[in-house]
């Protein structure tokens, strides 16, 4: 029926209708928190991301507790390595004394239903900042940087994280880690795969984070990392990394990338995840600090847009203050 019978704006003239015809609805279940730990004492700031610091495990107790509280589900953990720690073969990785697996056994015993998520990759332990091993002439080997993060995640098992989340992109690993966690008896470690990875230009304050931008320098991960014009490429990742035994699959970066995870999640209806990275962060602080933005209204929104694009969750360096601006209202 047309105008004047039909007239749309009759739901959305009040706040109670509003409501009642909501499609879309962002929780604190929605989002995971991502934390840098490093071995100083104390905090250090992350100048291209403000308001995110580096943190000593002590520190970072602290902050879980506030998510705790705030009812975030998952910490998701990235190590700042030391640079007399790193090495061509990566070994500090697999270290069951090293930085990630003492956070995880700190974090699981101070608070065990939070969840905890660990990065399986070798970049924050390569000298040469690339996701795997090298040969002479700079290429990063599949099968051998497999090998590498097989030995990564089991040693993460056993320090008792929930989940290990591969983000290096090579071909065959979520395969081997899965039977790799099989063989050991850990049965409940859940994988969520970085499945669609794109060599993307928004990672740069990432890398400063986590110390690894001055050891990669002009190098960069497009022989690994998808594509950034591709889409069918991302399903074809997707599909593989479900039937070699990933629980979840993730979708980085994220907002640009938001018709892949509608993609995604239409295609295979399975848990999806998406990761509003670093220079997404950092732009939307820059804007507010112009106080071109207003920082709520505009955090909420872009996060609500993960939602709409059928991510079931976000990780998101906005998480604590997210979901505080929710609780209240």
């Amino acid at each position: 029926m047309a105008y004047p019978y039909t007239r749309p704006r009759r739901m959305r003239r009040d706040d109670f209708s509003r409501r009642l015809m909501r499609e879309h609805v962002l929780t604190a279940d929605d989002l995971i928190y991502p934390v840098f730990v490093h071995e100083l004492k104390g905090r250090e700031a992350v100048p291209s991301m403000p308001g995110v610091d580096r943190l000593s495990i002590d520190e970072l107790l602290k902050v879980a507790e506030q998510a705790a509280e705030l009812r975030i589900p998952v910490l998701a953990l990235f190590p700042v390595t030391a640079p007399e720690a790193k090495s061509l073969d990566a070994a500090a990785a697999w270290d069951d004394d090293g930085l990630a697996q003492r956070a995880v056994r700190a974090l699981k015993a101070r608070f065990p239903d939070l969840g905890v998520m660990t990065d399986v990759a070798l970049d924050p332990f390569t000298t040469h900042g690339q996701d795997g091993i090298i040969d002479d002439s700079g290429y990063v080997m599949n099968d051998i940087t497999v090998e590498a993060l097989v030995r990564q995640a089991l040693s993460h098992a056993r320090a008792g994280v929930d989940i290990v989340a591969p983000s290096d992109m090579m071909d065959g690993r979520i395969g081997a880690i899965r039977g790799a966690l099989e063989e050991e008896g850990h049965i409940h470690t859940r994988i969520m795969a970085y499945s669609a990875k794109y060599a993307s230009a928004f990672y740069g304050p990432f890398r400063d984070a986590v110390g690894s931008a001055g050891n990669l320098g002009k190098g960069n991960k497009s022989t690994y990392q998808m594509d950034p014009a591709n889409t069918n490429e991302a399903l074809h990742e997707v599909a593989l990394d479900l039937e070699e035994g990933a629980d979840m699959v993730m979708v980085k970066p994220g907002m640009p990338y938001l018709d892949v995870v509608r993609r995604v999640k239409d295609e295979f209806g399975v848990p999806t995840f998406a990761y509003q990275v670093s220079g997404e962060y950092a732009m939307l602080k820059a804007a507010y600090a112009n106080g071109w933005l207003n920082e709520r209204a505009c955090t909420l929104e872009a996060l609500t847009a993960f939602k709409r694009a059928g991510a079931d969750g976000i990780l998101t360096y906005f998480a604590l203050d997210a979901a505080r601006w929710l609780r209240e209202g």
